[in-house]
């Protein structure tokens, strides 16, 4: 579990966390690290932490509707992602029982 604290300390916000799990001595380090990576390097953290969660999304998703093909799986994705409301606007009727 992370708790994450930000404050403002004259005009300088500082970053805190706390991970249950992680030795503080790494926790300092991994947060030096991250504050020292150029921006293409966290962009490309963010791109594949980002494509982790939609994997997990999918695989979710295959586990519930085990009957369902790539489209439909692809269309409850966009429900998640957007909401029944939105996706409905934007994709039209999902043509599947909800």
């Amino acid at each position: 579990m992370m708790y994450v604290s930000n404050c403002t300390i004259g005009y300088i916000k500082t970053m805190s966390g706390y991970y249950t799990d992680t030795h503080p001595k790494m926790e300092a380090l991994q947060i030096k690290l991250l504050r020292e990576a150029p921006s293409w390097r966290k962009m490309e953290m963010l791109v594949s932490l980002n494509a982790s969660a939609q994997a997990l999304a999918l695989a979710g998703l295959r586990r519930r509707y085990p009957e369902a093909n790539l489209s439909e799986l692809h269309r409850r994705m966009a429900d998640l992602l957007f909401g029944e409301d939105l996706a409905r606007k934007v994709y039209g009727d999902p043509g599947y029982a909800r």
